[in-house]
């Protein structure tokens, strides 16, 4: 079973930071997954949530916000460059790219990585602009809930390889989409004795706050 951590590791520090990356590598992990987001000068960086809260308390999107002025209101803000540098081929990435981008920035930044990485989406449309600007790189479809929608998605663009809610599996499931031969993973897990029952009945991987507790 595959221990991969969730924005870095985000129960251990800062989510999405160098500190996160760093301690999901200390944890032994076998593959770092990270959010990637673009600031308003098109700057690539690690950041979940769609909105940006400033000093004051208002909200304003990330697409809205330049790395300089957000690197004022997060210190600890991480670049898609940094990340890469970071991790620099220890283990493979898992790269969510959010909703509503454009690919054309991280495009260019990943082009220059020479390691094994993993582009995944929840967005079908970020997801095919990513195939076919890098068509020989391994696609993740996120689906929270449908396996239906998640291998008709996985068929357009030419993966076998899935990430599924927790919420919404279950043994029989994993079973059928083994069968079928697709790699499923499940978010985000932190318990280890669930996460392997559930490997016994082929589920390819888990993605946890807490890879701590998977490794020792």
């Amino acid at each position: 079973m595959i221990i991969i951590g969730h924005r870095g590791a985000r129960g251990l520090a800062p989510e999405n930071t160098v500190a996160s990356l760093k301690k999901a590598l200390e944890s032994n992990v076998d593959w770092i997954e990270f959010d990637v987001r673009i600031t308003g000068d098109k700057i690539p960086i690690l950041y979940h949530d769609y909105t940006v809260v400033d000093s004051t308390g208002n909200k304003f999107p990330v697409s809205d916000c330049s790395y300089k002025d957000f690197k004022n209101h997060k210190p600890d803000l991480a670049t898609l460059r940094e990340a890469l540098r970071t991790v620099d081929g220890s283990v493979p990435l898992y790269i969510e790219v959010k909703q509503s981008l454009e690919v054309e920035p991280i495009v260019e930044v990943l082009s220059t990585y020479g390691h094994r990485y993993f582009l995944a989406s929840k967005s079908q449309r970020t997801l095919v602009r990513l195939h076919k600007a890098l068509p020989k790189v391994p696609k993740i479809v996120i689906e929270s809930w449908s396996g239906v929608r998640a291998t008709r998605r996985a068929k357009q663009v030419n993966t076998r390889i899935l990430s599924m809610y927790q919420l919404f599996l279950w043994p029989g499931f994993i079973r059928a989409m083994q069968r079928r031969g697709y790699e499923l993973y499940t978010y985000t897990i932190n318990n280890p004795a669930k996460a392997r029952r559930w490997a016994k009945h082929g589920l390819a991987g888990v993605i946890t706050d807490y890879p701590d507790r998977f490794k020792n």
